[in-house]
């Protein structure tokens, strides 16, 4: 049982190291500063939208 394992365990982790040295992390462009309120202010009437419709009680 032990035989068998271990050398499934080492070829996991062998596996999982090569994907990870062939993976190509890309890097984010540099932060520009984001204005929120022109984010904010279209998203909350879609909000209390949805939250309205789903908090009314439900009608037979």
């Amino acid at each position: 049982w032990p035989t068998m394992i271990t050398p499934m365990l080492l070829t996991l982790f062998l596996i999982t190291q090569l994907k990870m040295l062939n993976t190509n992390y890309h890097l984010p462009p540099s932060p520009k500063p984001m204005k929120m309120k022109n984010y904010n202010k279209p998203w909350e009437p879609k909000w209390t939208k949805i939250c309205s419709l789903h908090s009314l009680p439900p009608q037979s």
